[in-house]
C-alpha cells in the first residue's frame, strides 16, 4: 500500500503541518526540519497528492484563471488556436511551478445570466488561493464582488483603469496606440484607417483613444467612416478591411487592435488586388507568431502577455502570506517589419 502523508510524519517524528511546509516549500523551514522530512519521503518513496499537500492547512495550492469563454471558443473553432491564451498559460504555469502550485484554466461566460451561480460554483469547488482575471471579466462588477464577497484574492491582467479593487498588471494600451500611430504618421501617412476591438474590452476603448490622440497632435482629424469596430477575429478583420479598402477615399494605412483582425485586413487586401504595403500598410497589436509569418511580415506591437501572467502569479502568490493592493506596470515593444512602408 503507497506511503501517506501521516506515515511520513510518524517516521520524521513531525507534525501533519510540518510535512506539509516542507513538501510546499514555504519560507522559513528550518534545515534540520527539511532533512527529517526529506529522509522520511526517501524512505518511505512518498509521492505527494494535492490532497494530501491541502491537509493541515486552507491552501488549495490552485491558482485559477477565467478567460472569456466566447472568444476563446471562437479563435480554436476557427483554426487559428489562441496566442494569448498559450502566452497566459506559460507565464503563469513558470511562477506555479517554483512555487508548487498547480494552474487550472476556466471559461467564464462573460455577461450571461448565469454568470454569479458559475462563479460561485467554481470558488466553491476548486478554492483556489487565488484568480487569474483576464479582459473583460478583468473589468467586470458582478465577478468582481464575487471574488470579494467570498475573500478570493484575485489580479487583473491587462487592467489600465485603477478601479480600486484587486490587484493589476497592465502594459499602457494607450500609449502604445499612440506610438504605432505616430510611427505611421512618421512615415508619412495622414489617412489612417482603426479597426477597434469590442467595446466590452476595457483595452479596445484604451487603443482608440491613443489613435485619435496621436492623430490630433498632429492636427489630423480621425474621420469616423475610417473606424470600424471588430470582435479580435480574423473574420472581422477581413470584414473592416474590405470596408476600409472600398472607400471612396480609403487610408492608405490601417491599425487593427490586434493581430487576427490586421491579418484579416491583410487577407481583405489582397483578395481586392491591393499590395501590402504598396498599396497599402497594416499594422496590429499583440505580436502573435502568425504576425511573424505572415505575407508581409506584420508591424506590430508587442503585449507581453507572458510577463504580465507571471507578474500577476507572483502576486497571487504573495497575496497568500501577505495580502495587499499590488499594481505593476510592464513594458510593450513596438515591432517594425514589412507590412508598413510611406505611401506609395
Amino acid at each position: 500500500m503507497p506511503a501517506t502523508i501521516y506515515d511520513v510524519a510518524a517516521l520524521a517524528g513531525v507534525s501533519i503541518k510540518s510535512v506539509s511546509r516542507v513538501l510546499n516549500r514555504e519560507p522559513n523551514v528550518s534545515a534540520a526540519l527539511q532533512a527529517k522530512v526529506q529522509a522520511a519521503v526517501e524512505s518511505l518513496d512518498y509521492q505527494p497528492s494535492l490532497s494530501a499537500r491541502t491537509l493541515a492547512g486552507a491552501s488549495s495550492y490552485l491558482i485559477a484563471a477565467f478567460v472569456d469563454a466566447d472568444l476563446t471558443l471562437e479563435h480554436w473553432r476557427s483554426g487559428r488556436g489562441n496566442d494569448y491564451l498559450s502566452r497566459l498559460e506559460y507565464g503563469a504555469l513558470v511562477e506555479c511551478r517554483k512555487a508548487g502550485y498547480h494552474l487550472l484554466v476556466e471559461l467564464v461566460d462573460y455577461g450571461a445570466p448565469s454568470l454569479e451561480t458559475r462563479l460561485l460554483s467554481l470558488l466553491r469547488s476548486l478554492r483556489p488561493d487565488g484568480v487569474l482575471l483576464t479582459p473583460p471579466n478583468a473589468d467586470d462588477p458582478t465577478v468582481l464582488d464575487i471574488l470579494e464577497r467570498t475573500g478570493t484574492p484575485f489580479v487583473r491582467l491587462g487592467a489600465d483603469r485603477d478601479l480600486g479593487r484587486g490587484m493589476r498588471v497592465f502594459m499602457d494600451d494607450r500609449q502604445a496606440a499612440m506610438d504605432m500611430t505616430d510611427h505611421l504618421i512618421g512615415l508619412g501617412h495622414r489617412r489612417l484607417g482603426f479597426v477597434s476591438g469590442p467595446a466590452a474590452y476595457a483595452a479596445s476603448q484604451a487603443r482608440r483613444e491613443g489613435y485619435e490622440a496621436a492623430l490630433a497632435a498632429h492636427g489630423l482629424i480621425a474621420q469616423p467612416d475610417w473606424i470600424v469596430e471588430g470582435d479580435f477575429t480574423f473574420a472581422s478583420g477581413r470584414k473592416a478591411g474590405e470596408s476600409l479598402l472600398t472607400l471612396a477615399q480609403p487610408p492608405s494605412a490601417i491599425f487593427a487592435s490586434n493581430d487576427d483582425m490586421a491579418l484579416g485586413v491583410l487577407n481583405a487586401a489582397a483578395a481586392l488586388g491591393i499590395a501590402a504595403p504598396g498599396g497599402i500598410s497594416v499594422c496590429g497589436f499583440d505580436d502573435t507568431p502568425s504576425a511573424m509569418f505572415s505575407t508581409p511580415p506584420l508591424t506590430t506591437v508587442r503585449q507581453p502577455v507572458a510577463e504580465m501572467a507571471a507578474a500577476a502569479t507572483r502576486m497571487l502568490l504573495n497575496a497568500t502570506r501577505s495580502p495587499g493592493h499590488a499594481v505593476e506596470k510592464i513594458d510593450y515593444v513596438l515591432v517594425d517589419r514589412a507590412s508598413t512602408q510611406p505611401p506609395g
